[in-house]
């Protein structure tokens, strides 16, 4: 049994290392490990779920919420206020899903345990709070779904920890993550008033309603394959063996020289760190009367491999408003974000290329035709290729 000092920073590092590159070995080092429940609390929920609610109010603050063209960018004090009670009803989702864990045990052949069920809380949380960096940059927040790969710790940690026979694993996962959904949306409806106290009043665009919906046929439909080939992917990235970062002077000259018609006016690349770590972008600027185009292209290098994940999931979300829409869907393997508003014919459009490349168009004045037109010039062939 590997004796691991959750306290140290070393600790937890390890640990979130080790959950998401080879979960089948370690559910049961975990499940050996004498713990408590303050000690998970205090040793790795607590540090690792501030992760999300940091650097959601950090990327609040730093580049606003965008959404069918408008920005709000929130005061210090509210983007404090909403990261600070995202972050207690994070830390009491954690508790309730434990709950659910331990009372479901006995229906599905397992035991109850409570220090069992909040290990396979804690540690199944790891891929959604680890997800929460891409909130710090702008037009990557909604990556953060991959974090649904906790559903697969999730499914292979019930076995270990609760002594459920593997073959109930699935059903006992379904029916956890809808109690566990169930009992969040309670807690959810009962705290709203104190968050909206809190947070200030929600940006409303238009009169019209949105109505929204997120299918997410992960649990049942799990593709055990692709998740397997992101474990690999993200170990290589953590073992420094991922391929090296595009120079940014080479994603520069890949930018068409116009889309949709319109010349391109101005051109900007950047690059940062060197090696697997590295990260590099290029952007084009397209215009010609009331037409404007920002076309962006980025290799996000071995934060691709947490991406990865989300290949394993057909997650599919819909938000429509009276003037416009939004989408998130996997498309050919390919995580897409699409939103429109008719109105001001203004709209984003970005793919996620080989779980490495993303590229972003947003424009005004356009339609969501040209935006579209705008990405596929860039050629996903030939960044596929190059991702290999």
């Amino acid at each position: 049994m590997r004796n691991m000092d959750m306290g140290a920073p070393n600790g937890v590092v390890e640990r979130a290392k080790a959950i998401l590159l080879t979960p089948k070995t370690e559910w049961p080092v975990i499940a050996a490990e004498p713990a408590t429940v303050g000690g998970l609390y205090r040793g790795y929920v607590m540090i690792l779920a501030a992760i999300p609610a940091v650097c959601g109010a950090l990327g609040g603050m730093m580049w606003g919420h965008s959404a069918l063209g408008i920005t709000y960018r929130p005061s210090i004090g509210a983007s404090l206020a909403g990261a600070v009670v995202s972050y207690l009803l994070t830390l009491v989702g954690v508790y309730l899903l434990a709950l659910v864990v331990d009372l479901l045990a006995p229906r599905f052949g397992g035991t109850r345990s409570r220090v069992q069920a909040f290990k396979l809380a804690a540690y199944s949380g790891t891929a959604a709070w680890l997800a929460g960096l891409f909130l710090l940059i702008p037009g990557l927040g909604w990556l953060s779904i991959v974090g649904l790969y906790g559903l697969y710790l999730l499914y292979l940690g019930l076995p270990f920890l609760m002594r459920a026979p593997p073959a109930n694993a699935m059903a006992y996962t379904a029916v956890t993550v809808l109690a566990a959904f169930l009992l969040t949306f309670l807690v959810g409806a009962i705290t709203s008033p104190l968050v909206s106290l809190l947070s200030g009043p929600a940006l409303v665009a238009d009169g019209g309603t949105v109505s929204g919906s997120l299918a997410v046929p992960g649990v049942g439909t799990v593709d055990v394959g692709k998740l397997e080939a992101a474990s690999k992917s993200m170990e290589a990235a953590a073992n420094g063996t991922a391929a090296t970062a595009i120079p940014a002077e080479a994603l520069q000259a890949m930018l068409p020289a116009t889309v949709a018609g319109l010349p391109r006016t101005e051109v900007s690349s950047a690059s940062a760190g060197n090696g697997p770590i590295g990260g590099a972008h290029a952007e084009g600027i397209y215009r010609a009367g009331e037409g404007s185009v920002t076309l962006g292209l980025s290799d996000i290098g071995a934060a691709g491999a947490l991406a990865a994940f989300g290949a394993a999931f057909n997650v599919q979300s819909n938000k429509q408003s009276a003037t416009g829409y939004e989408k998130v869907a996997t498309i050919d393997g390919r995580m897409v974000s699409e939103e429109y508003d008719e109105a001001a014919r203004r709209g984003k459009y970005s793919v996620l290329v080989a779980n490495r490349f993303m590229v972003e168009a947003e424009g005004t004045g356009v339609q969501m035709a040209a935006l579209k037109g705008a990405v596929e010039a860039i050629g996903y062939a030939r960044l596929e290729a190059l991702a290999k």
